[in-house]
């Protein structure tokens, strides 16, 4: 399963569309990152853009951008409704697939410590990323605004940054940036001017102030609409859903005697949520994500019979052939194969031996997580002979082009993690084998030895591009940020690798721990 984090970072300037434009052409310069949404708003004078991808790749995208803003927008005059400390005002980072909270805390820490670090711009961390239990809520650290902020960091040592200078940015204020769940930003307008109306109601429904649970709310002028506007987030849907709020609100909105002119949903929510809120609206007795036609096209089995749904991005010119389809089942057209692909390919073989020995002595759950793996293998196949492709054509740039160095910062990222992801994976293929090997009968034990060290040999084989790639990448937070990685799963990659030097395989090599690069 492919890696997906969400980042969501918002920007202080909703005025001015050359600045979101050059923010957006940012996100989409860089591969590996989709740009999935964007709203400005000229009351809030916000803006906020919404982009994923591979973890490291949303990361360099996200220190640009916190770049690009601190050049292009100066808090000193900007006037909005919306609270507000920095350029970059808030930058959340959110696991989506096959990453975990802790995943996005070390992103958050990681690109906190370069904003800090190279742009001199104070970083505060908050939600699961805090240091402190004070800067868990990004209201706390807002508190007071700018002023409030930078009275709090002159006079209280608790208030000192996470990273950076010990005082704002002239320009660009303070960032706050954290790891979090996702969230529904659900804003509903209300046919009245009366500002205080707005806010009596926002803290009739927030939770801070005994209100619904899981809901964070102010009160704003939209001075364009002639309205003002309840401006929610709601941090948990499944406990506190879209049709509860909206309910709450409509009804402290007719005590007050005023009328709801809208709602309206700010960047993108989950799917769940609005099955919850039709399923309210409609009163329907029983209804299903499977009963929604697109959801059941996209499901697995519709897959299997008609095809991949939907056009995926083309393969840049310079990129290799890719792969035939069905070749990694029989013959290998090996035209354009680089090492990590290799390295996939061999080790979704060693997979494949483990599955068929699996099989055979009906160990299911055995079975069903080497298939697993085989897959995941097979897609890296061509996952890393894209990564390579990426990195000759960043190479090809002309060596003062503004955005090479970014590019093949970029390109280098999918070159490292590739041949990462696939030792991990070996390292689990390993004892899944060698637990295989003990009740396998004797005919079958060559197919799992020969499995076993055609993994270790893959392991050997991509430590070595890992350690070769970071020779070539120019961001050194990464390359530490990499390690700190690595580091954590390197008992993991001991103990597989002791399992292939251990009776009945010959003894341990002397050279072992030469392996273990990138300690």
């Amino acid at each position: 399963m492919s890696q997906v984090v969400e980042c969501v970072p918002n920007f202080s300037e909703g005025r001015n569309p050359e600045v979101l434009q050059a923010l957006v052409a940012l996100v989409r310069s860089v591969p590996g990152v989709a740009l999935l949404d964007e709203t400005q708003d000229p009351d809030h004078h916000r803006a906020v853009i919404t982009f994923a991808g591979r973890p490291y790749a949303v990361a360099e995208v996200a220190f640009q951008m916190a770049r690009l803003a601190s050049l292009v927008i100066d808090l000193r005059s900007h006037q909005g409704e919306h609270p507000r400390v920095g350029a970059t005002d808030v930058m959340p980072f959110v696991p989506i697939r096959g990453v975990s909270m802790q995943d996005c805390v070390q992103l958050a820490r990681m690109v906190g410590q370069r904003i800090g670090n190279e742009l001199k711009i104070p970083v505060f961390l908050y939600e699961e990323a805090a240091t402190r239990p004070e800067r868990t809520q990004l209201e706390w650290i807002r508190k007071g605004g700018l002023k409030g902020l930078a009275d709090r960091m002159a006079a209280d040592p608790a208030w000192v940054p996470d990273f950076g200078p010990k005082q704002l940015h002239q320009t660009a204020g303070a960032t706050v940036v954290g790891a979090r769940w996702p969230l529904v930003a659900f804003n509903v307008n209300l046919k009245s001017q009366d500002l205080s109306v707005a806010k009596t109601i926002a803290k009739a429904v927030r939770q801070s102030s005994g209100g619904l649970p899981c809901v964070k709310a102010i009160g704003v002028q939209l001075r364009s609409q002639g309205l003002v506007q309840v401006s929610m987030n709601l941090t948990n849907h499944e406990e506190t859903p879209l049709h509860a709020v909206f309910a709450a609100v409509q009804w402290e909105a007719a005590a007050c005697g005023v009328e709801v002119a809208g709602t309206e949903i700010v960047g993108l929510v989950p799917e769940q949520s609005l099955i919850e809120t039709a399923q309210q609206a409609l009163h329907l007795d029983r209804f299903e994500r499977r009963q929604v036609l697109e959801a059941r096209l996209d499901s697995a089995e519709s897959r299997a019979a008609i095809g991949q749904l939907g056009g995926s991005q083309p393969v840049k010119e310079q990129a290799p052939p890719p792969i035939k389809s069905g070749a990694l089942d029989g013959m290998v057209d090996v035209q354009g194969l680089t090492g990590g692909s290799v390295g996939a390919l061999s080790a979704s073989f060693a997979a494949a031996l483990g599955v068929m020995v699996a099989k055979l002595n009906r160990a299911r759950a055995v079975e069903t997580r080497l298939s697993e793996i085989r897959t995941r293998l097979r897609e890296l196949v061509q996952a890393d002979r894209e990564a390579y492709a990426l990195v000759l054509q960043a190479r090809k740039l002309p060596p003062n082009h503004p955005d090479r160095a970014l590019q093949i910062s970029s390109g280098l990222l999918g070159a490292i993690e590739a041949p990462m992801e696939i030792v991990k994976l070996c390292c689990e293929v390993i004892p899944l084998l060698r637990g295989l090997l003990t009740h396998a009968k004797p005919e079958l034990q060559p197919d799992l030895k020969m499995g076993i060290k055609l993994a270790d040999a893959v392991i050997d084989g991509c430590l070595e591009m890992v350690e070769e790639n970071m020779k070539g990448q120019p961001n050194q937070q990464l390359i530490l940020s990499i390690r700190e990685r690595f580091a954590i799963a390197e008992q993991m990659l001991v103990d597989a690798k002791s399992l292939c030097y251990t009776p009945p395989f010959d003894s341990w090599p002397q050279n072992m721990l030469n392996i273990l690069k990138l300690r």
